[in-house]
């Protein structure tokens, strides 16, 4: 009987175990994560909200069941995670503490969206001159100020640093000054093929951003000259006369 007995609780210890490998197989399989896999997740979300290096004695505190040592392994481990699972974002030690960054690779990608986000910002007066410079070009800095009315300088500076105008040349008169026309990146920000494409100003051209181009007095209302474009100015002068 005894003997009977200890083979029942034997069994039911086994099966107990059986059962209880399954359940964790199950979790797993399930994507279920364990304790160090949450634990890892846990800092990860501290470094992602926090605008500064964080120092292991700022995170301990979060973390009550484990010391300063086990935190940094724990960073550790996740910093070799972004590693090697070739995500965007790296775990670097800075100033004493950890901090989330963006990975070296992804640099010109992130360069090109701040530019573009940089675009959308365009002040009236920038896009006003980049507008004259669309339908005129190419055009000296002193024929946009004419036209415009104010000195130009900074967003003809400002223009050019965001890579929607460019100097494409010199004019044929004393002093040679710097002309101005715009770049590829103008094109694929408005979404044109060409300078041929860009509509009359009396459409207000909408740019992807969502803002317009203004038209001004004194502006053709024709496609611009630039560009292989002579042959519309001509008509655009001959119709003005008549």
């Amino acid at each position: 009987m005894t003997e009977e007995i200890l083979n029942n609780a034997s069994f039911k210890a086994e099966a107990s175990g059986l059962l209880s490998d399954r359940q964790s197989h199950k979790a797993e399989a399930s994507g279920l994560p364990s304790d160090r896999q949450s634990q890892k997740a846990e800092i990860e979300a501290l470094l992602f909200v926090s605008e500064r290096p964080l120092l292991l004695e700022q995170i301990k505190p979060v973390f009550e069941n484990l010391d300063v040592s086990q935190i940094r392994k724990l960073i550790l481990e996740l910093k070799s995670d972004f590693e090697f699972s070739g995500r965007g974002l790296r775990i670097e030690e800075i100033a004493g503490g950890f901090q989330l960054v963006t990975a070296l690779e992804t640099a010109p990608l992130l360069k090109k969206f701040y530019k573009l986000r940089d675009i959308q910002r365009l002040s009236g007066p920038a896009l006003e001159t980049l507008a004259i410079i669309a339908y005129k070009q190419p055009l000296t800095r002193l024929d946009i100020e004419s036209l415009r009315g104010v000195n130009v300088d900074g967003v003809i500076k400002s223009l050019s640093e965001k890579n929607l105008i460019r100097i494409s040349g010199r004019k044929d008169v004393p002093g040679r000054p710097f002309v101005y026309g715009t770049t590829r990146q103008f094109l694929e920000y408005f979404g044109l093929s060409s300078l041929e494409d860009m509509p009359k100003l009396e459409e207000f051209a909408k740019p992807a951003g969502g803002a317009c181009l203004p038209a001004r007095q004194g502006l053709p209302s024709d496609k611009p000259e630039g560009n292989g474009a002579a042959s519309d100015s001509r008509s655009h002068k001959q119709s003005h006369k008549a």
